[in-house]
């Protein structure tokens, strides 16, 4: 017998996927669909992204109270505190919204190889399980291809927001899982239940087969092997928040933040060629790769570098590269964000005319970086270029970007932008690697002839090849409505 398998169900590595596209399966989540057995992590990412620092560190603090409790003396108390600590008083769209937006790609992480192999054979899915239906549902429901999602029910006020209590039946563990599968299912019952726990049988004992998922080690399933990709992300931490992870992160805050600080405002009077020095020296790693071009001479515009975006700092970090003064272009940026760039930040109106008037005279000033994204991702993907730029030079130089973040990603929808600059320097080594490609012969430019959309798909093309990414039709709307609800044209004041 495998480690870890009832004796009343065979394990996982035994149950055929054969003819199973017209049953339906029914299975645990946390230990059993997923490779971690706490939700713990996920709890946290909503007390964090939902509620507030204050909040995320009160609930690490119950983890020895919880975790003393799920041991000893009931797991229905445990779930319960995490589930008041966690929600009580925050707004059930804020609930949502991180669901959707920040909690998938960690789940996308901990998902188990032989599980999904079972599950995905399945016709129709079901997932039975203790965390809050709202928490678990998009992430289920999108990538994981679950019909129903049976989870514990928070209740809410009227106003909208969470009380921090379960509805009745209370939470899912035990004899309440079975009691939801009847609920759901009726007389015509799930064909197969999976579950690695103790509190699972009673639910797998009402389903015509049962396997039992081992309490073994093992790796996670690449995220491709999903059924959608994950594409955007929202949320400031970088890794998985076990309350290990969760301590070291908030110790490092401090240290992170004077760091970020002293990166920020010591470079802004520095000359680019010296900035590239104090890079190093305050541990900002700058990678520079092929040749750029010389500076434009006097009377000759300037060079349009097309990079992709990756962070807010992209333009800075690129003029660092060059050793040189140059200027951007952006969607958005506050007051404040114009004061402490240290090269000349211009917005974009996203009034067409007016925009080309505006570029075309920085061009005449001299460089010009532009990210004709229009807002960053963070994953290995490049959104769709707007095409504005190649109507207005022929001077155009690619630039692809790509950055290692630690412990803090820098770029937020739903959260304070004026931000991102410091979160990107609190990590504690960030990493940017600008390459500079060759300038686009004039035959390829709007001036050889091509078409300006024909144009930036080339160099998006281009782009990707350069740093193995992925091109994609989606735009900064398409971000905004999945991970805000906006249309992407709301003020960054708006967004905080």
């Amino acid at each position: 017998m495998v480690m870890g398998a009832s004796p009343r169900f065979e394990p996982i590595t035994k149950c055929s996927t054969k003819d199973r596209s017209n049953q339906t399966v029914a299975s645990d989540l946390d230990g059993t669909l997923l490779v971690s057995r706490s939700a713990f992590p996920y709890y946290l990412l909503v007390a964090l992204e939902a509620g507030s620092i204050l909040r995320a560190l009160l609930l690490l603090a119950s983890v020895p109270f919880v975790y003393f409790t799920y041991l000893v003396l009931s797991e229905t108390v445990a779930i319960k505190t995490l589930i008041f600590v966690t929600f009580a008083g925050l707004k059930l769209r804020d609930v949502e919204l991180v669901a959707r937006s920040v909690l998938p790609r960690f789940y996308a992480e901990d998902v188990r190889p032989d599980t999904w192999r079972v599950f995905n054979a399945f016709g129709k899915r079901c997932i039975v399980t203790a965390s809050p239906r709202v928490m678990v549902e998009p992430f289920a429901k999108t990538f994981l291809g679950a019909d129903k999602v049976l989870g514990t029910e928070l209740g809410t006020t009227k106003s909208g927001r969470v009380t921090g209590f379960a509805k009745e039946p209370g939470v899912l563990v035990g004899e309440h899982k079975k009691e939801a599968l009847v609920k759901e299912f009726g007389d015509d019952l799930p064909d197969l239940g999976l579950g690695d726990s103790v509190t699972d049988l009673e639910f797998m004992s009402i389903c015509k087969e049962g396997y039992m998922v081992p309490r073994i080690k093992c790796e996670p399933l690449p995220r491709n092997k999903l059924l959608s990709p994950i594409i955007f992300h929202e949320g400031r931490l970088v890794q998985r928040p076990t309350p290990l992870v969760a301590l070291l992160t908030f110790l490092w805050m401090p240290i992170g933040i004077i760091l970020s600080i002293l990166r920020v405002y010591l470079n802004i009077p520095l000359p680019e060629r010296i900035a590239w020095y104090n890079y190093k020296l305050l541990g900002i790693r700058v990678i520079r790769k092929g040749t750029p071009p010389p500076p434009p001479k006097k009377g000759q515009s300037g060079v349009l570098f097309v990079c992709n975006h990756r962070t807010v700092l992209d333009p800075v970090v690129t003029a660092v590269a060059l050793g040189r003064k140059i200027s951007c272009v952006t969607y958005s940026i506050s007051k404040f964000s114009k004061i402490i760039s240290p090269i000349k930040a211009v917005a974009l109106s996203r009034e067409r005319e007016k925009d080309a008037a505006n570029i075309k005279k920085l061009l005449e000033e001299g460089d010009l970086v532009i990210c004709p994204e229009g807002t960053t991702c963070r994953e290995p993907f490049l959104l769709r270029f707007s095409a504005l730029f190649a109507e207005l030079t022929d001077r155009i130089v690619p630039v692809a970007i790509n950055t290692k973040q630690s412990v803090f990603y820098g770029t937020s929808v739903r959260g304070h932008k004026l931000l991102d600059p410091y979160f990107v320097f609190m990590n504690p080594m960030p990493t940017f690697e600008i390459t500079f490609l060759n300038q686009l012969p004039t035959e390829l430019t709007c001036k050889g002839g091509k078409p300006a959309i024909e144009v930036a798909n080339y160099i998006q093309r281009v782009l990707a090849g350069t740093l193995g990414f992925e091109c994609t039709s989606l735009t900064r709307k398409d971000k905004y409505a999945m991970l805000a609800g906006t249309d992407g044209t709301v003020p960054s004041k708006k967004n905080a």
